[in-house]
């Protein structure tokens, strides 16, 4: 007698139905590979990427997948599905950036904020089968970066209208942290289980930020860098992801996260961290040896660019990370898992590359642009990833309550 299979999609359960109108669903689009599943003889739910349904379809759907990228002819989808393959996930990310960034523009209130930041509380996390799956739409952060930009441009005034060389300070710290800090407040709200706090947040920026320098610094001592060529650009790249890294663990074994959004968040957040204060050295050398407009200059390049370094390369490997970590507490031999090197790999080629003199292109604004894309594109093929984590775990939660 044929299994009669049945599955979850998302709000009810849907069955009998025999393997073929299974297969023929499939084909279809109506359901895919995370789909929960189970079939006669089968103990337990299985997403339909570990069934035969999955394994029968897998050459017709990988075709339909491939032909759907090339009549497409669009670059974007064939890099996400590659990136997407990284991961563990199937086929190219639909990428709907204006639909991410719509409440940008739009007006908020004064309640609406301080509901993202009390989040991560024992009274405001969700339980696991509440968590919305949705594509996450931040906007505070664009608030927050507005607050340093007019802080930013009134220490410009008082230093270039009235001479008052008490704005130098000010003018590194706010230039240093006024990108980075609102990268944090973007994760921040991008993580959709809310289940880290504003207070855990701060603690990651300020201890897991200098507490990576200090790691990095050490690291340099075994493995030091006296010019910049392709070869030290390869360990400047390894040295500084390694020792954000090791702090990294620390924090995730601490607040024994499982979700991939959770490790996007404190992979940004120490990163962030990182930059700032790196920055604010790289601000501070500046005004000792340049003129005001050039030491200015520094501070303003700086801040753009790191839109796309450490917070998001940090980023990248922390999702890596909680990727292979689960819901198990973290071990060492997970450092070692393919599918964590292969991710890992990322911001360490990324960061080399930023740092290397590469030929003719050099150090332009291309290359700069070039690799804050390639880093952006990885963020959102994981926060896709975690987003789909997040149905399953919800599934899974509602079935075994039915």
């Amino acid at each position: 007698m044929a299994s009669r299979w049945y599955y979850y999609d998302g709000q009810e359960t849907r069955g009998p139905l025999s393997e073929d109108e299974m297969k023929l669903l499939v084909s279809k689009g109506k359901i895919n590979d995370d789909t929960l599943a189970i079939a006669q003889g089968m103990t337990e739910w299985k997403n339909i990427r570990n069934t035969t349904i999955h394994q029968a379809n897998r050459q017709s759907v990988d075709q339909r997948v491939r032909t759907a990228s090339r009549g497409s002819g669009g670059f974007m989808s064939r890099a996400t599905e590659k990136m997407n393959k990284m991961v563990g996930e199937h086929g190219p990310v639909d990428l709907k950036l204006r639909d991410l960034f719509s409440q940008v523009f739009q007006q908020h209130t004064k309640e609406e904020s301080e509901q993202i930041f009390i989040a991560g509380t024992a009274f405001t996390t969700p339980s696991e089968v509440d968590i919305s799956s949705a594509w996450p739409k931040p906007w505070l952060f664009s608030r927050v970066f507005l607050i340093f930009f007019i802080t930013y441009g009134m220490l410009w005034i008082c230093l270039t209208e009235f001479g008052n060389p008490y704005a130098l300070p000010g003018l590194m710290l706010i230039g240093s942290f006024a990108v980075p800090f609102s990268l944090v407040v973007f994760f921040f709200e991008t993580n959709v289980p809310r289940n880290i706090n504003l207070f855990d947040v701060v603690r990651m920026f300020f201890i897991g930020g200098v507490a990576s320098i200090i790691v990095t610094l050490v690291l340099y001592t075994i493995f030091p860098v006296y010019r910049i060529s392709i070869t030290s650009a390869f360990v400047i790249g390894m040295v500084e992801e390694l020792g954000k890294l090791l702090i990294m663990i620390g924090f995730i074994s601490q607040l024994n996260v499982k979700y991939l959004l959770n490790g996007l968040l404190i992979g940004a957040v120490i990163g962030a961290g990182f930059a700032s204060f790196e920055s604010a050295g790289y601000a501070f050398r500046a005004f000792q040896t340049m003129r005001n407009e050039t030491f200015l200059n520094v501070i303003v390049m700086r801040a753009w660019t790191s839109i796309g370094t450490h917070a998001v390369w940090t980023a990248i490997a922390g999702g890596a990370l909680v990727l292979v970590k689960q819901s198990q507490p973290f071990t060492l031999n997970m450092l070692s898992r393919s599918r964590f090197l292969k991710l890992m790999v990322v911001p360490i080629f990324l960061h080399a590359f930023w740092d290397m003199p590469l030929p003719v292109i050099g150090d332009s604004v291309i290359k700069v642009i070039l690799l804050i894309m390639i880093s952006w594109l990885f963020i959102f093929v994981l926060m896709n990833s975690g987003l789909k984590q997040v149905t399953r775990l919800s599934a899974i939660k509602k079935s075994a309550h039915d």
